[in-house]
């Protein structure tokens, strides 16, 4: 066998393994047998068949795909300067191996060929309603690469494609650089009113390095707990101030993303223009819900005049509260999670830190594995696999006793790790052609928690937990699917504003009384969360809920408006600028420069498709509400039947249908806003 673990597709990915010297030679002989492949297959002894185009080229590229996705999941969670430079030498090669696939007359003629016999075959030997939209969606993917330009303009696609890789890695990189060079060393005495937990690791971390005092970073366990309970406004400021500069003209040239994201925006609107459309937004619609940006800015403007009555009673009372009670006569961007957490104390009497302490990592996870357990019918267990961190957890799920896929858990923030929270997939679900056998899906689910200090569990936050059921919906999608091919197995191929339906469909379950009992053991005496609290948290749970609302909706605009009104990339400031002027209620300072950390339009798929988070919440919710609907004394809303329902309709059904049928599949019916505005308490 060889010795280069990169060339070991059998299996799962050989993590412990993987080093930067093998990234290059693997993928030599990688993309060597893609092109051997796609040589083959365009040629004349290669008929237009799925089958034989599937067993040629798409086991070498999903080969392929699987090592350079076992790369570039290390360069995000195991970053070093040499994992980084060999990625980045084959960033280029690799974007232009699949912009060239992408764009291939000789294939996309094939595969148009496909398409036309099944109009005339016999009925009984046509396509699976499946395949015939994996195939669909490839015809449409041909165009939108670049398949039916000619001449310069498809010399040019290619060179924007792979400028635009490099770009968004380069950002995408500045802002992981950004978070992990930062440090505040302070005295103890400067950090009163933090929770001991975040005073004991900070100052673990700074006798790490050897140095008096605590180490306070940029990274979310520590920067959120230092933003919220700090008493000291001077040290509130100066975190706030590096957190929302990050990446921008105020830090290192080296590292200012300015002009990276005027470039990005100027070749996304190039490639459009090449393709025949206005502008990049109206691209990034095509294979999504949406028809046009005009009827997202729609949705969002209605959806911001709905929440801002909410979101301006939220603002008086933040306002009222900090003058008469925190002494703040001017609030600032860096007192307002300081006085919403005393609002919220005062008005609920509890904080987010006294929760925390029920909320002990192995109960969350028992929890939530049981809730899936017993609405999906699956089991759980404990498996075994090479991994990249001594942190990282593998998991296997069964039903009646058969694997039907698997995960990585990567929890805990540390340096060399990207920032937020994800998931992505390893490999998918899939009826191999080249030896008949189904291959299982795995996926990556990544946090960034804090870590327990000592031998205490890890504390999560509600909102932690609530983010870990996220991603979990997002694996669910992926690994419960039953669909076998692969192009619209699990969440290939799902329109992009559905994608995040069943993990916010999760995100409901965390409010749910019985559901999170099982989630709870105080951290020294085991008990679970108090009904009281619980009550609490509830009366809570919509606090500042319009202010949050107009706030991903300032996000989503800025981003749509930045794809749809060409020429604006030269002064992406005044952009987000006239939004805020528009739809916020708290306009951040002057120096502010959010959008220079803003990688999931940037760096992460989301361009011209960050709306998608607001939209999806209108499926999520009244999906959620069918188990609201049918829930009984007994069950609660853990309704099995139900369950049962919504895993057939939405998870197993993944990308073979559009996500409209599947959502009518289980309610019956289009969506409606009601359950969401309900829900946040904005009905």
């Amino acid at each position: 066998m060889s010795t280069n673990p990169l060339l070991d597709t059998t299996g799962l990915p050989l993590f412990d393994q993987i080093k930067p010297e093998h990234v290059t030679p693997a993928l030599d002989t990688l993309l060597a047998d893609a092109e051997a492949a796609l040589a083959k297959v365009v040629g004349p002894d290669v008929p237009a068949d799925y089958d034989a185009l599937s067993l040629l080229l798409d086991v070498s590229t999903e080969r392929l795909g699987r090592a350079w996705g076992a790369v570039g999941h290390l360069n995000a969670v195991a970053d070093t300067p040499e994992l980084r430079a060999a990625f980045n030498d084959n960033l280029p090669r690799i974007t232009e191996f699949y912009t060239r696939l992408g764009a291939d007359e000789r294939l996309y003629a094939k595969y148009k060929a496909l398409n036309e016999a099944q109009k005339t075959v016999d009925p009984e030997l046509r396509l699976s309603p499946a395949r015939q939209r994996a195939l669909d969606n490839a015809l449409r993917a041909f165009v939108l690469g670049g398949a039916e330009l000619q001449g310069q303009a498809k010399v040019r696609f290619a060179e924007i494609q792979e400028l635009q890789a490099a770009r968004s890695q380069a950002f995408s990189e500045h802002v992981m650089d950004e978070t992990d060079a930062y440090a505040h060393y302070v005295r103890t005495e400067e950090l009163d009113g933090v929770p001991d937990d975040i005073i004991q690791a900070t100052k673990a971390m700074a006798e790490g390095e050897s140095k008096e005092g605590h180490k306070l970073t940029l990274h979310m366990p520590v920067y959120l707990p230092v933003m919220q309970y700090a008493n000291n406004r001077h040290l509130r400021e100066t975190m706030y101030r590096a957190y929302s500069t990050r990446a921008s003209e105020f830090g290192p040239s080296e590292r200012d993303n300015t002009p990276l994201m005027t470039e990005i925006v100027a070749l996304r609107q190039e490639e459009a223009q090449l393709l025949g459309y206005k502008t990049f937004a109206e691209v990034s619609l095509v294979p999504k819900m949406a028809n046009s940006p005009q009827q997202v800015m729609d949705f969002l403007r209605d959806l911001a005049k709905r929440a801002r009555p909410f979101a301006e009673k939220d603002m008086a009372e933040l306002r009222e509260f900090a003058r008469t009670e925190c002494g703040i006569d001017d609030l600032q961007a860096w007192d307002v999670a300081f006085v919403s957490e005393k609002l919220k104390e005062a008005r609920y009497a509890f904080s987010d830190q006294e929760v925390k302490q029920y909320f002990t990592e192995p109960t969350v996870l028992k929890g939530l594995f049981g809730l899936i357990e017993s609405l999906f019918d699956v089991k759980i267990l404990p498996d075994t696999a090479p991994v990249w961190h001594e942190s990282v957890r593998f998991f296997r799920i069964e039903r009646a006793g058969k694997l039907v896929g698997q995960f990585y858990l990567d929890p805990y923030a540390r340096t060399g790790k990207r920032p937020g929270a994800w998931m992505d997939d390893v490999r998918g679900r899939w009826k191999r052609p080249d030896n008949g056998a189904t291959q299982t899906p795995v996926a990556h689910l990544v946090c960034n928690f804090a870590k327990g200090v000592g031998d205490k569990p890890a504390l999560l936050t509600h909102d932690d937990v609530t983010t870990l059921f996220h991603e979990f919906g997002h694996g669910l999608h992926h690994m419960l699917t039953q669909v076998e091919d692969l192009g619209v197995s699990g969440i290939s191929g799902v329109e992009w504003d559905a994608v995040e339906l069943p993990s916010q469909f999760m995100e409901n379950f965390c409010w749910e009384w019985d559901v999170v009992q099982k989630l709870t053991s105080h951290v020294d005496t085991g008990a679970h969360l108090p009904r009281e609290l619980f009550d609490k948290m509830i009366a809570a749970k919509n606090f500042q809920s319009g202010m949050q609302t107009l706030r991903q909706i300032e996000f989503s605009l800025f981003d749509m408006r930045l794809h749809a009104e060409p020429g604006r990339e030269a002064n992406v400031q005044s952009v987000i600028d006239e939004v805020r002027q528009e739809v916020a209620v708290n306009i951040p300072p002057a120096f502010n420069r959010f959008q220079h950390s803003f990688s999931h339009i940037f760096a992460g798929g989301y361009a011209a498709g960050y709306y998608s988070y607001k939209w999806a919440e209108v499926l999520s919710a009244d999906a959620y509400a069918a188990f609201e609907e049918a829930a009984t004394p007994a069950t609660g809303v853990l309704n099995p039947e139900v369950g049962r329902r919504y895993r057939e309709a939405i998870l197993e059904a993944g990308g073979s249908r559009s996500a409209m049928e599947n959502f009518k599949a289980f309610r019956g019916r289009e969506p409606r806003i009601d359950a969401l505005l309900r829900h946040q308490g904005m009905s």
